[in-house]
């Protein structure tokens, strides 16, 4: 399913969006193309060389960059280059994210460890570097991915649930900090989408799409392409005061 795509909001601007390989993150790097946007495409997976090369097929400017966002350095020198070949960073959308299943006397301690380095300090990495060139330009938006489990954990996920939280207050304190030098900061929280860790998962589990159907009020989960529409919004002048929101897409689905 896909969200019609009105107008160029984002003509001339650059935008960096993580985990872009697949699922939401390549969505939205997707849609901001659509919308004029020149988007780097970053991803621990080569697998992001792929999806620039449709968006450049569909006629649009991406440019793939193969990044380990737990590495500090590697952080800043993306948006060294980034700046170097573009003079601006005016989106940044971190979407990359992992979940390790289990409560906590199931969860190992590599689990518990790589699920804050991957959810929650590659924003700190990566916002710290990108933050200054926004900071000089006065101007700026950034949009992070959490979860509904964020705000209302599930059963069983408690390293997913804590670092998705991490984030939600991640983007309330980076916006409060950062409101005064122009820069808009929020989340999205989505409920289920169906992506390809939400697949993976079924797969694991034996349930089936329309067994989390059946659990949402609005008859269905999401799709990578509504929570893109969300975050383009977020991105864009049409939202120029809202920062510091955490804004839910769930079809009115409770946790359960």
């Amino acid at each position: 399913m896909s969200t019609p795509v009105s107008g160029r909001r984002f003509a001339d601007r650059v935008a960096i969006v993580t985990g872009a390989a697949g699922g939401i993150g390549s969505a939205t790097a997707e849609r901001l193309a659509q919308e004029g946007a020149t988007v780097v495409l970053v991803d621990l997976s080569e697998n992001v060389r792929h999806t620039a090369d449709a968006i450049r097929q569909a006629g649009g400017n991406a440019e793939p960059a193969v990044v380990d966002l737990t590495d500090p350095a590697a952080c800043s020198a993306l948006a060294e280059d980034v700046i170097a070949q573009h003079r601006q960073i005016d989106v940044l959308v971190n979407n990359a994210g992992i979940n390790r299943r289990g409560a906590l006397l199931d969860l190992d301690l590599d689990a518990w460890k790589t699920s804050f380095e991957v959810n929650l300090d590659a924003l700190f990495h990566l916002c710290r570097a990108v933050l200054p060139a926004m900071i000089e330009r006065r101007r700026g938006a950034i949009v992070n991915t959490a979860s509904q489990w964020g705000l209302h954990p599930a059963p069983g996920h408690i390293a997913y649930n804590v670092t998705k939280a991490g984030v939600v207050s991640f983007t309330h304190s980076l916006a409060r900090d950062y409101a005064p030098h122009g820069i808009r900061v929020n989340a999205v929280c989505p409920g289920e989408v169906r992506t390809p860790m939400l697949e993976a998962g079924l797969a694991r589990s034996g349930r089936t799409i329309d067994d989390l159907n059946a659990l949402v009020p609005f008859g269905r989960i999401g799709e990578p392409s509504e929570v893109a529409a969300l975050i383009a919004f977020l991105a864009s002048d049409e939202a120029p005061y809202l920062c510091g929101s955490a804004v839910e897409i769930t079809g009115a689905q409770a946790v359960s």
